[in-house]
C-alpha cells in the first residue's frame, strides 16, 4: 500500500520531524491529553519482552518508548530516520544504541531481532507493505511485530466528534504548543487517510506475519497489531 494521497518523500518527512524533535514529546503529551503514556504502556506489555532478548524498536524517535525496555534488561535499538530526533534521545539516554535508519531499506541482517515494534510510524513511509516485510525479515522464526498506530474509532458518534478535533481544533492546539504547527497538520491528515483497524490487519498478513490480531485503545484511535513469523 502506498501513501501517496499525502505524497511526502520521506526525507521531507524527515526534515520535518527533525525540526520538532526537541519539543517533540511534550507536545505529543499535550494533544494527546496524557493518553500517549497509556498507548506507550500497552504496547510495552504487547511486545512482553524480556531481559536477555534483542528488540528493533522502529520510529523511535527520542527513544522514549525504548528506554522502558532498555531499563529492564533488554538490548534494544532505537531506530528512525530522523536524524534530530535520534540526537535529543542519544543527549538525554548516551547508552541506548541509537540507529538512523528507513523502514524500507533496515540496517539490520536477517533475522537479528526477537521482536520489532513501531509506534505511530507506520503511517509516516510510502510504501507500508514493504515496511512490514522488511520488519519480518530481520525478525527471527517465531519472533513477534506490535504495531502501535493511530486507527478507526468504533463508536460513530465518538468517530465525528475525534475527526472534528483532528482536522479543526489540532492545529490550533499544535500552533499554541510547538513552533512547527505544519507537522502536526500533516499528523491529522495522515491519520484520517489511514486504513481501519481490519485494513491494516490484512496488510500485516500480506506481509508474511501469521497469528496477526488486534485490539483497540481508547476506543479505536490507536489500535494495536500484533503478528508472529511463522516457524522456520
Amino acid at each position: 500500500m502506498s501513501r501517496a494521497s499525502l505524497d511526502k518523500d520521506p526525507q521531507d518527512v524527515a526534515a520535518m520531524f527533525d525540526a520538532v524533535a526537541h519539543r517533540y514529546d511534550r507536545t505529543n503529551d499535550v494533544i494527546s491529553l496524557g493518553q500517549d503514556r497509556a498507548w506507550r504502556k500497552a504496547t510495552l506489555k504487547a511486545v512482553g519482552a524480556q531481559p536477555g532478548e534483542t528488540v528493533l524498536d522502529l520510529a523511535a524517535g527520542t527513544g522514549t518508548s525504548s528506554e522502558p525496555m532498555a531499563d529492564a534488561g533488554v538490548r534494544v535499538v532505537a531506530c528512525d530516520l530522523s536524524v534530530g530526533m535520534l540526537e535529543v534521545g542519544k543527549r538525554r539516554r548516551p547508552d541506548l544504541a541509537f540507529v538512523a535508519g528507513d523502514a524500507l531499506h533496515l540496517p539490520f541482517a536477517d533475522e537479528s531481532f526477537d521482536a520489532v515494534t513501531m509506534s505511530f510510524g507506520l503511517r509516516n513511509v510510502q510504501d507500508v507493505e514493504t515496511a512490514l516485510a522488511e520488519l519480518l525479515r530481520v525478525t527471527k522464526p517465531g519472533g513477534r511485530l506490535v504495531v502501535c498506530e493511530f486507527s478507526r474509532p468504533t463508536f460513530t458518534p465518538f468517530r465525528v466528534v475525534y475527526q472534528n478535533y483532528l482536522m479543526r481544533a489540532l492545529p490550533p492546539v499544535a500552533r499554541a504548543v510547538s513552533k512547527e504547527p505544519e507537522a502536526y497538520v500533516y499528523l491529522a491528515e495522515s491519520i484520517r487517510e489511514w486504513p481501519d483497524q481490519n485494513a491494516l490487519g490484512l496488510l500485516i498478513k500480506h506481509a508474511g506475519w501469521s497469528h496477526v490480531a488486534y485490539r483497540n485503545l481508547s476506543g479505536g484511535i490507536v489500535a494495536l497489531h500484533r503478528g508472529t513469523k511463522p516457524a522456520a
